[in-house]
């Protein structure tokens, strides 16, 4: 199995030579890398740039905040989800079957999340 930062010093490092190779600076790079975080998103940058070649800085920016926007909703939604499959299985089966004592409704975000102990 790769080592989780050696994949993600790849893709940064493939990041980093192509947003120099467009003419702005390594720091922009690494500060692009470090905004976007996770290795998959650093690549999705990457091919974004070699498709459009962008000429200017605030479009690189604009993108990355596109790609980051993108990564908090599908984090939202799937903890959406995986508290409402909890509040399914709470419905189908009653408070008898977990006990009143193993069951909590938390309030966060303006969510209720059901916690089950």
């Amino acid at each position: 199995m790769e080592d989780p930062h050696s994949e993600w010093n790849e893709a940064k490092d493939e990041l980093v030579r192509f947003i120099v190779n467009l003419g702005f600076p390594e720091e922009f790079g690494l500060e692009i890398a470090k905004g976007l975080g996770a290795p998959k998103a650093i690549r999705r940058m990457t091919s974004y740039l070699k498709i459009a070649r962008p000429k200017d800085p605030e479009t690189i920016v604009d993108e990355m905040l596109a790609i980051r926007s993108e990564i908090d909703s599908w984090r939202q939604k799937k903890k959406s989800e995986e508290a409402n499959a909890k509040y399914n299985e709470l419905l189908n089966c009653g408070l008898d079957e977990y006990g009143k004592d193993r069951c909590h409704l938390i309030k966060t975000d303006g969510l209720c999340q059901v916690h089950l102990l």
